[in-house]
Order: C-alpha cells, then sequence, then structure tokens
C-alpha cells in the first residue's frame, strides 16, 4: 500500500509547513488520538431490530433512498460497521440507539428494555476494542405518535418514557463499564407541535419534572456520561419545540449535564462554531452531533464544507479538542451506507487535520501585533498548503486506503456481501 510518491509528496508537505512553523507530525500525533462515535443507525435506515415491539411511526424520522444491502440483522450490522471502520484512519466508537438491542430471544418494549438485551455489541465491541455510545428511542413507537413523549399530558405516556430513558442509562453505565470507555449516554425526543401552541410552559414544565425524575438515579459517573440534544424544528413540530437549545441549556448548567449540539439543529444561518467558546466557558464537556443539514435538518453524509471546517478550527485553535465527544448523526439510503459511513468520519478527520496543520501560533501572534494585513495573508496562504500530503501519508501509516483508493474495497464488499441481501434496500 505504501507507494514513493505518497512518501515523496509528504516529505515535500512537511518541509512547507515547517517553514511557517507546523509540525505535521505532532498534528498527526494529536489526529490519532481523536475518537469518533458512528451512528449504527446508517447502516439499516434507523429501522432497529425490535420486530413488533413497537413500530408504528413517530417522530417526523425520515430516510430518502433504497440502495441495495440494508442490514437486516445485528450480525450483518456489524459486519458493514467493522467494514467502515477498517477504512478510516484511528481508532472509533459506535453509537447505538435502543431499537438495536437483541430482542429474538426476549422481545421487550421500550419500557422494559435490559443491558442483556446488547451483550451481542457488547461482546463485538470489547473483542474489537471498541467503545460504545448510546441513545434513548423516543420515536417510531406507538405512544411517540402525538408527538410528545417526556413532555405528554399523560402522566401515564410520561411515565412509559421516563421508565424507557432510566433504562437506557442503565445500558449505558453497563456497557461503560463492560469495555473500560464512560459511555455517553444522549436523550432526543421530538416533542414539538406543527402550530404555536397557547401554552408554551406547561410542557417545558413537564419535561423538567420527567427529566429530573430520571436523572434521581445516581450512576457511575466515570463510566457514563449524559448529555441533552436540543432542535430548532422537526417535521410535526415546525412552530414549537420543546426541547429548545435554550431550555436544555439552562437545564443542562443547573443539573450538571452535557449538551449535545447537532449541526442540523439549528438555523441555516446560524453558526454552531460560534457556540461552542460560550458554551465551554461554563460546561466541562461538550458533544457534537455532526450531520449536513441542506435547507433543513435533513442529515445528509458529512463532507467537507465551510462550516465543518470552522467547526474544527474552532476546537483546535481554543484547545478545546479533549473536552468535546464526536460523534456522526446520518442517515441517507441513496447511496451504499457502509461508504456513507467513510465518507463522513474522514470528512470530519479531514477537516480536525486542516485546523492541526494551521499555523495558529504566527497568526495569534500577527492578531496581537494588530498586523491585520499580515495575518489576513498569512491565513489565506495556509489553505493552499498540500495538507492532502499529510492525509495520504496518515492514512498510511494508519494501514488505511488513502484518498479515494478506498472505494474499490467498498465496491468489493458490495459485490461479496451487500448484494446477496437483494435490491430492495433489505426491508
Amino acid at each position: 500500500m505504501r507507494t514513493a510518491a505518497i512518501d515523496r509528496n509528504y516529505g515535500a508537505a512537511r518541509e512547507a509547513y515547517a517553514l511557517r512553523g507546523v509540525d505535521t507530525e505532532e498534528a498527526l500525533v494529536t489526529l490519532s488520538s481523536v475518537p469518533l462515535s458512528l451512528p449504527c443507525w446508517q447502516g439499516d435506515d434507523i429501522g432497529g431490530f425490535e420486530k413488533g415491539a413497537s413500530g408504528a411511526p413517530g417522530g417526523g424520522l425520515q430516510v430518502t433512498g433504497g440502495h441495495p444491502g440494508k442490514a437486516r440483522t445485528i450480525e450483518e450490522l456489524q459486519s458493514d460497521l467493522e467494514t467502515g471502520l477498517s477504512l478510516i484512519p484511528g481508532r472509533h466508537r459506535v453509537n447505538l440507539h435502543a431499537m438495536y438491542g437483541d430482542f429474538r430471544a426476549r422481545p421487550a418494549d421500550r419500557d422494559a428494555v435490559e443491558p442483556d438485551h446488547f451483550l451481542p455489541w457488547a461482546d463485538w465491541a470489547e473483542e474489537r476494542g471498541l467503545g460504545l455510545d448510546f441513545n434513548a428511542t423516543c420515536f417510531s413507537h406507538p405512544l411517540a405518535e402525538s408527538g410528545f413523549t417526556l413532555s405528554h399530558r399523560d402522566r401515564a405516556v410520561r411515565g412509559f418514557w421516563v421508565e424507557h430513558v432510566r433504562r437506557c442509562r442503565i445500558i449505558s453505565a453497563f456497557l461503560g463499564r463492560r469495555l473500560g470507555s464512560a459511555c455517553l449516554n444522549n436523550l432526543w425526543i421530538p416533542d414539538g407541535s406543527k402550530e404555536t401552541p397557547s401554552d408554551r410552559w406547561a410542557p417545558r414544565e413537564r419535561l423538567r419534572e420527567s427529566l429530573d425524575a430520571i436523572y434521581a438515579e445516581a450512576l457511575e459517573s466515570e463510566l457514563l456520561r449524559d448529555s441533552l440534544e436540543s432542535k430548532l424544528f422537526g417535521i410535526g413540530s415546525e412552530s414549537y419545540v420543546v426541547g429548545s437549545h435554550e431550555f436544555y441549556l439552562g437545564y443542562a448548567l443547573s443539573r450538571g449535564k452535557m449538551l449535545c449540539l447537532d449541526l442540523g439543529h439549528f438555523h441555516p444561518t446560524e453558526s454552531v462554531a460560534d457556540k461552542i467558546s460560550s458554551i465551554l466557558t461554563f460546561f466541562p464537556e461538550l458533544a457534537l452531533h455532526i450531520s449536513r443539514g441542506v435547507r433543513w435538518d435533513s442529515d445528509h453524509v458529512a463532507v467537507l464544507t465551510d462550516e465543518l471546517l470552522d467547526l474544527a478550527g474552532e476546537l483546535v485553535r481554543g484547545g478545546r479538542l479533549g473536552r468535546v465527544r464526536l460523534a456522526l448523526d446520518f442517515f441517507d439510503a441513496s447511496l451504499n451506507r457502509v461508504a456513507a459511513w467513510v465518507i463522513g468520519a474522514r470528512a470530519v478527520l479531514q477537516a480536525l487535520l486542516r485546523a492541526l496543520l494551521e499555523p495558529a501560533e504566527r497568526l495569534r501572534r500577527l492578531e496581537d501585533e494588530g498586523d491585520r494585513t499580515a495575518w489576513l495573508a498569512l491565513r489565506e496562504a495556509a489553505k493552499t498548503l498540500p495538507w492532502g500530503a499529510v492525509w495520504d501519508a496518515h492514512c498510511l501509516r494508519r494501514d488505511v486506503p488513502p484518498s479515494d483508493s478506498w472505494l474499490a474495497e467498498i465496491r468489493a464488499y458490495e459485490r461479496r456481501t451487500l448484494s446477496e441481501r437483494g435490491g430492495d434496500g433489505g426491508s
């Protein structure tokens, strides 16, 4: 896999960066230490494996496309993830939803999920040295059809979802303990309404009470991290979302929880990157779900956009990379689902590499000196430096294909494995 051309190009790139005070080797060491959490739901279009325990729509999730080869079982999904992870440089994690448990022998509704339902995932991750993260599944269920879960006006419905999320925290603590790596237990709910309600207050008060009941149970903090994910709007909640950014900001700060910002959950003109310095001034940690919204929260596969580059730059320039949990969050059935993981993860890592290769010290010095002309000239010149040569060298060192040569392995896996699942997307 190693080629003389890539070595030669890297040598030239290393010199070019050194002239501007950047150590490419140091950048690659840092990049190698950054784990990403891959969304399991990309592999099967957010179908899950409950098989009748729920199944009704709810929550405004929508997947487009019907590429063949959708995973139909835990084993198929794990196989797909292994293939994807083998083409992404670094050591990473997998992000699970509660609907992805093993319910074949013991079917269970959401308020009865247990750690045993996720033993196949724990065994699989332990064998491969992977960490796992976890999410409550408060959608695609009859009791989510109204568009309300933890803030539902019916106490019995709220109680069902409180119990579900409470059990998800227990499962997360189990996964963290089993794998020796803190599991991020993230909570997103679809609660909201199509029209502006007469009463914005009561649902948020009910949500606060539900959350307090959920988090009243003390679990091992070194094995479990709790985060809360806001949203601007969704299908069926275009005018009002109970768990807004402002609601969770206040709740998390007052309760010692972590915020989770999804790049697709804000207005298209809002900069998520601009929020990071404000939030981490008051919070010890932050979770980020990286997706690509196109005009709305469409959860397109992450690519190397200006928004992603700005986000990575903010984390690296501020020296806060170690205080952020990075996860991908997208689902796209219009292309090879395994390739989607690879494209998205490599884009995030490339954005981080671009930021790590920025001549940050010189830029700070010029800014402090007030030499805006030289500062702007250097910042623009840095954009043309050969970061791609550094990326290719990084891939070879981590034993993954450089550039786009990984696509040949995806095609081979598609012919060998995915094509055997049928041409209807695996439904």
